[in-house]
């Protein structure tokens, strides 16, 4: 089944082409790897995929939704969680929890019992009452990824969600993620780490608004006779025209 479906999908800026005509199709339960340097267009593609922003031209379904002219369908079926994440800080655990829940239409009789089991899975018992202020920046970023899904989105977009943790946080987030596809979400993200690249079950690179390469992690290393997605990356990125 597939969750994203693009067709020449494209995106100017009066002459400046930012996106242009990628194609490509994402499957239910997979974990996408969304690739570029700073100017490859991978946020404008990724904005026009969350509803945020209309392509100029090309076709784009995301949850089944046209991402020209069905974008507020789009928000309700998604998830979202940026390197910045979205929680508020001044608003406790279970607060932050309650308010997402309710921002996403759960039921209320829902969303007690799911906030109950998810801070069993995070081991977030004796801290639900603790200010998002005043927990570590790898807790954090657990909670806005469980914030992100807790209303069993069919996809979440993940915008660079690992900037500035350390490797073992890295790595237990995801575990997050993992978790997340074997239920059935369907997980894009974008990184600039070429290790979490290898994670992933397929990737795609831009360069200069195209997608120049898409497969998975091991098939791309055999194609370019490489051993590693850094080197895959490189070879691919340093003929870049644009930059941000």
């Amino acid at each position: 089944m597939k969750v994203i479906e693009t067709v020449k999908l494209t995106k100017k800026f009066g002459d400046f082409t930012a996106v242009d005509a990628i194609s490509f199709e994402v499957e239910k339960g997979e974990i996408f790897g969304f690739l570029g340097a700073n100017g490859a267009g991978k946020t404008t593609a990724m904005r026009m995929l969350c509803g945020l922003s209309k392509p100029t031209s090309g076709s784009g379904k995301v949850a089944g939704f046209n991402v020209s002219t069905e974008p507020e369908k789009i928000k309700k079926n998604i998830g979202y969680m940026s390197q910045k994440f979205a929680l508020y800080e001044d608003l406790t655990v279970v607060e932050n929890l309650k308010l997402f829940g309710g921002i996403y239409g759960m039921p209320a009789k829902e969303i007690g019992p799911k906030i109950d089991q998810l801070l069993r899975t995070l081991g977030f018992e004796n801290e639900k009452n603790t200010l998002v202020s005043d927990l570590p920046l790898g807790w954090k970023q657990k909670l806005s990824f469980s914030s992100s899904i807790f209303h069993e989105p069919k996809i979440v977009f993940l915008d660079e969600p690992t900037g500035g943790v350390d490797p073992v946080t890295r790595r237990q987030f995801w575990e997050l993620i993992y978790d997340a596809a074997d239920r059935g979400i369907t997980v894009f993200v974008t990184t600039h780490y070429m290790d979490e690249a290898e994670y992933c079950n397929r990737v795609s690179i831009m360069v200069d608004g195209k997608i120049e390469a898409l497969d998975s992690p091991d098939n791309l290393k055999k194609k370019f006779e490489v051993d590693s997605m850094e080197e895959v990356f490189y070879q691919l990125a340093r003929g870049a025209k644009n930059a941000e």
